[in-house]
């Protein structure tokens, strides 16, 4: 009898553990080992960590249980595209430096884009790949509303809110370990329309030269892809999905109204576009907040550990 059991057992397992439609039950500890680091970079008043907080929650440690060495940087909250991409050009230096790659893989979520996009033209030879995840790549009118906004209450009472705005990012800043200088007005005018178009001007690779297409796959030999959601409101358990939802009311009656709250669909295009219509808004994109997200979507932690698939499968 007990021979019996054992060659049960054994069968039963044997069938588990080669039987494809039961793959969910192992993991595949090689799935998402790219061949070149995987850095990255957090959107405006974000961080890498804070404490028990992660800007990404649960994807690193996804990624990295599956073969991928991930990095997280931080830089300012606040601040113009530009400082931002020095920032994250400074420590990208460093994580080269100390893991001996050759080059890194990028992946950028909202303002992270921008300085993901300034990285790779300061370093061609060293980056493999940029992602944008909800980039505001073509820039977002609630910027734009809320420049416009600061404008017409007068320069002193908006010097006054951009203080308040820069001492909570400075707040942000201190709890992820790092004191940085904040300005929420340069990093402000950045996502605007004109401020995102200004930049392109300088950074194009990988944006599209038409309204709502695709832009080159393949630039300097560093790939670009891209992805974003457009349903601003996905769990009602959520507290940001209200703030968000406001937000969305920006879009109407713009060219790109569908939007995940922050960011229109065609604005997030960049390089190849993964897909552009998941139901996630634009928190919901890192798996924010603590996971909150449309039940009936993708979890946004297995559509980074698909792509760090993609990016390996492609060699990078």
């Amino acid at each position: 009898m007990k021979t019996i059991i054992k060659l049960l057992l054994s069968t039963t397992l044997i069938f588990i553990f080669s039987n494809p439609a039961l793959a969910w039950f192992k993991k595949d500890t090689s799935y998402a080992k790219t061949k070149y680091p995987i850095v990255l970079a957090h959107g405006m008043s974000g961080f890498d960590q804070i404490g028990p907080l992660d800007y990404w929650y649960g994807i690193p440690t996804d990624l990295s249980a599956r073969g991928a060495d991930v990095h997280l940087t931080q830089v300012a909250a606040f601040q113009s595209s530009e400082e931002r991409g020095e920032q994250l050009l400074a420590q990208v230096e460093e994580i080269l430096a100390i893991t001996g790659a050759d080059k890194i893989n990028l992946i950028g979520h909202s303002h992270g884009s921008h300085s993901a996009r300034y990285v790779a033209a300061a370093l061609p030879d060293r980056i493999a790949s940029v992602t944008s995840v909800g980039g505001p790549n073509k820039g977002s009118p609630v910027a734009d509303v809320v420049k416009l906004a600061s404008e017409v209450v007068g320069p002193d009472l908006s010097v006054a809110i951009a203080s308040i705005v820069n001492g909570f990012g400075a707040l942000v800043g201190l709890g992820a370990g790092e004191l940085l200088e904040q300005d929420s007005l340069a990093g402000l005018h950045s996502l605007t329309t004109a401020g995102a178009a200004d930049f392109n001007a300088r950074f194009p690779a990988g944006i599209p030269t038409t309204a709502c297409g695709e832009g080159d796959y393949v630039v300097n030999n560093i790939r670009y892809y891209s992805w974003s959601g457009t349903r601003p409101a996905t769990n009602i358990l959520d507290p940001i999905d209200l703030p968000l939802l406001a937000s969305s009311a920006a879009f109407i009656g713009t060219a790109d109204p569908e939007n995940d709250g922050l960011v229109g669909r065609c604005s997030s295009h960049l390089g190849q576009v993964i897909r552009d219509t998941y139901r996630m808004n634009h928190l919901d994109e890192v798996n924010q907040v603590l996971g909150l997200t449309y039940w009936l979507e993708t979890d946004p932690v297995v559509v980074f550990r698909n792509h760090a698939n993609r990016l390996k499968n492609a060699g990078l």
